[in-house]
């Protein structure tokens, strides 16, 4: 049942599309402390290697992530699978052939399969369409400080929900902080719904954590390259004006104390 619930309920709760049964909005949502947070931070290959196990265990029975490769997983910077790993995880997958009109073992060139719920969202940009922190009036002034937030929006969702429950329409809807409101959903993870294979802590804080940074890897595989990219922009245009600011100051030292 947990198997088949984990991120469609995020359907219900507003991650989706659709599936949504109660309003809500304007919830609380928690500041987690990802390693890939700030200009020079990075993922963490462990907590990824755990996402991934926590999205093969719960998430795929319901969700797909189409627009990621197999092949990635062994990318410097995400879960670094070594190459039979990924050939023996992608393996897992019936992937549909058009040749052979059939379904196949998957292999490391495919993409991960399209969503099989109904109704379940594709989960390949999921943690960049949403948005946990705003500033004032919407100026997006704490997306400047702490980032866009949306692996911590998926976390909050996921630990979000409270003991309070009310009936409508004949439907059980649960409360959930992070939404704002009631679910149609119930709580799709647990302390101990999945056993890591690397004996880390997995109560419901690091599970939901987990999975929400391999979202975010899914979603911006090259954050870390992007950040890289972005320092040596700065440091150049440092360099560049400093070395401008003095040609100027040679050029024309001359005529001002000619002045």
């Amino acid at each position: 049942m947990i198997r088949k619930s984990i991120l469609a309920a995020l359907v219900a709760f507003g991650l989706g599309a659709s599936g949504a049964s109660a309003a809500g909005g304007g919830g609380h949502v928690e500041d987690f402390a990802f390693s890939f947070e700030g200009p020079f931070g990075t993922y963490d290959p462990a907590q990824l290697r755990r996402g991934l196990q926590v999205f093969t265990e719960v998430c795929s029975a319901c969700h797909g992530l189409r627009q990621v490769a197999f092949r990635t997983l062994g990318d410097p910077g995400g879960p670094q699978l070594s190459e039979d790993e990924v050939k023996a995880y992608a393996a897992e997958f019936d992937i549909y052939d058009a040749e052979l009109d059939d379904d196949r073992p998957g292999k490391p060139a495919d993409k991960f399969p399209v969503n099989n719920g109904v109704g379940a969202p594709d989960l390949s940009m999921m943690a960049k369409a949403r948005a946990g922190f705003h500033g004032p009036g919407g100026l997006g002034i704490n997306q400047l400080l702490k980032g866009m937030g949306g692996a911590e929006y998926i976390a909050s969702i996921l630990t979000g929900y409270t003991d309070h429950e009310k009936e409508e329409a004949g439907a059980t809807l649960y409360e959930n902080t992070a939404f704002g409101g009631y679910l149609s959903m119930g709580p799709p993870l647990e302390d101990g719904s999945v056993d890591y294979e690397d004996g880390h802590p997995n109560d419901l804080h690091h599970l939901s954590a987990d999975v929400s940074a391999f979202l975010m890897w899914a979603a911006e595989p090259k954050l870390v390259a992007r950040k890289q990219t972005g320092f040596l922009v700065i440091t150049f245009m440092i360099l560049l004006t400093s070395l401008l600011y003095l040609t100027n100051k040679k050029l024309w030292a001359k005529e001002k104390r000619k002045a």
